[in-house]
């Protein structure tokens, strides 16, 4: 569960970067690859650090810790901008 919202979150932080960044815009479908590929770079390197697994203590309620869910919706946006800025660096280099 937490891999799949890391990687929406993602997608949706790359496409968002991509859109109030306009020099790092790549179109949809790279801002939304680049995004997944950092949604789950992001939420790996949280879930590495000793981030709150959604899965959470026994007594929690399914594991939907709120806490935890935010935590992979911020990882993965933030990766997911983070991998578009650097897709995007590489192919103004390689267009050059």
């Amino acid at each position: 569960m937490e891999l799949i919202i890391s990687l929406i979150a993602g997608a949706v932080g790359g496409n968002a970067a991509g859109g109030v960044l306009k020099g790092i815009n790549q179109g949809t479908l790279i801002n939304s690859i680049s995004g997944i590929v950092g949604g789950g770079l992001g939420g790996s390197l949280l879930s590495m650090v000793g981030a709150p697994d959604l899965a959470g203590v026994a007594g929690e309620a399914a594991g939907l810790d709120l806490g935890a869910i935010i935590g992979q919706v911020a990882g993965g946006g933030v990766g997911g901008g983070v991998v578009l800025a650097l897709v995007s660096v590489v192919r103004k280099a390689i267009a050059k």
